[in-house]
């Protein structure tokens, strides 16, 4: 059984469906956090800010009105660079205890400063996390901090990102499948081991995908993934059902991409326009409206 979103009230309003803040970006790679935040409106979530180098703060803005966004500093690279007692430090701060749900990783780019940021905000922020991309590459460079969450954490690495994890964290080489159950249940934290039928996993509970297809073996897509279940996470779902209903709506929406445009032809951004029909799918949108 799918975990479902409850029925929207009449009376609803934005704050209902949650804040998500999304951080990523880096000079040569706009696109990727744009698709996640772009993904995340397209899932629910009732306010969505982006948070990028200034560099690139404008390119991302201009992908979609909706979102809002916020330039950070950078380094020479374009990549975020927080200082310490800096008023950057302060914006994020404050926009991070506004947020429902918190995700990081797309596009980050790989430096100390992003080891920094990652493990200040997976030690420090109480709100359910995702941890995709360079974010998962940060926590492999320092393994001790799988043992410090602050809040639920969602890791969704591919094989390779999960290997790497798996090897700094000192897991021994079994199946893949074996490794993510008792990686999940070690650092209590789901995992979402990416691929051809993906399993959420929280140790305790598994699950395999059966959505999606070849098509969305394609940059940008794993980057959709992490803004459905930000979006998911910040409209009250528990982290592990949130995981599995987010990959479910995200395959069923490369399912139907392929099914018209060809699995040859898929790109990332193409899910983002099949999203309403694969959430026009489940109950909550057959539900009548409650007062």
């Amino acid at each position: 059984m799918l975990p479902t979103l409850p029925p929207r009230r009449v009376d609803s309003h934005k704050a209902d469906f949650g804040r998500v803040l999304l951080i990523g970006g880096s000079r040569g790679m706009a696109g990727s956090i744009s698709l996640s935040g772009i993904a995340c409106l397209r899932s629910g979530a009732g306010l969505v800010t982006v948070a990028v180098p200034e560099g690139i703060q404008c390119i991302v803005a201009g992908f979609e009105p909706s979102l809002m966004t916020y330039g950070l500093g950078e380094n020479d690279l374009g990549q975020i660079r927080i200082e310490r007692n800096s008023p950057n430090e302060a914006a994020l701060s404050l926009l991070t205890e506004k947020a429902t749900a918190i995700a990081i990783g797309p596009g980050l780019g790989q430096s100390s400063d992003i080891d920094h940021l990652v493990a200040d905000l997976y030690r420090r922020a109480p709100q359910p996390m995702v941890i995709d991309a360079d974010g998962l590459n940060a926590l492999a460079r320092n393994p001790k901090l799988l043992e410090q969450p602050g809040g639920p954490r969602i890791l969704t690495p591919h094989p390779g990102e999960f290997g790497r994890l798996a090897s700094a964290a000192g897991i021994p080489g079994l199946a893949q499948v074996g490794q993510a159950a008792q990686f999940a249940a070690r650092y209590r934290c789901v995992v979402v081991l990416k691929g051809h039928r993906s399993l959420i996993t929280d140790g305790d509970h598994n699950e395999l995908n059966e959505t999606g297809n070849p098509g969305m073996a394609t940059g940008g897509t794993g980057d959709v993934l992490t803004g459905v279940i930000a979006a998911l996470l910040a409209q009250g779902l528990a982290p592990h059902a949130a995981a599995q209903l987010g990959c479910h709506v995200h395959g069923l929406a490369g399912d139907m991409a392929a099914e018209e445009l060809g699995q040859v032809s898929l790109i990332a951004s193409d899910l983002l326009k099949y999203l309403p029909r694969a959430f026009q799918t489940l109950n909550s949108e057959k539900q009548p409206r409650t007062a």
